[in-house]
């Protein structure tokens, strides 16, 4: 089964990481979120969401994707954090997969994984991305890179990991079980 890791950091936009979480789960894949540093995390929002672990014990190795929700100040702390950026990188010189939504594709950006790709962002972090086919869509895959666009995305963002991983049998069983009726 596919095991994959979120990052949680303070500012996080709460919808794009419960939802996508959620729905990874309840596809049956192994979802490991890990904090900044230990205890409890704060979104945008001040919900709080207490991480399985801490990003220091994260091997890339042991997962198939790294995840990134974002938010504001959530993908700027996401961004200024070095383990951050080394993992993302680990992750995809590995050919491992690395996905981000909203605010966070510039984070994936910045560790230079989006050079030439194909990718969104939510609308106002386009110009962030660098050198990248900027496309309005919901989700958009390119090799080892998915994006998303925001919180009103984040189901469909999930649901593409759970068909990029489990097949389109499985994420069309979990968006008809979640009566999701938005074309994803």
């Amino acid at each position: 089964m596919p095991k994959i890791a979120i990052i949680l950091a303070e500012g996080f936009e709460e919808l794009e990481a419960t939802a996508i979480i959620d729905v990874l789960r309840r596809a049956g894949i192994e979802v490991v979120s890990a904090g900044l540093t230990e205890g409890p995390v704060s979104s945008a929002r001040k919900v709080k969401l207490i991480p399985d672990t801490v990003i220091d014990s994260l091997n890339s190795d042991d997962f198939d994707m790294l995840v990134l929700p974002g938010g504001i100040p959530g993908s700027d702390n996401l961004n200024a954090d070095k383990r951050v950026g080394d993992l993302i990188r680990d992750f995809d010189n590995k050919g491992k997969l690395n996905g981000a939504i909203c605010a966070a594709p510039y984070v994936l950006a910045n560790a230079g994984v989006l050079e030439g790709k194909h990718a969104t962002s939510y609308p106002t972090f386009k110009d962030r991305l660098g050198n990248v086919e900027y496309e309005e869509k919901t989700v958009v895959t390119d090799g080892n890179v998915m994006t998303s666009r925001g919180p009103g995305t984040a189901i469909c963002f999930g649901l593409a990991i759970v068909e990029r991983f489990l097949g389109p049998e499985k994420a069309r069983e979990i968006k008809d079980a979640m009566l999701v009726n938005q074309d994803c």
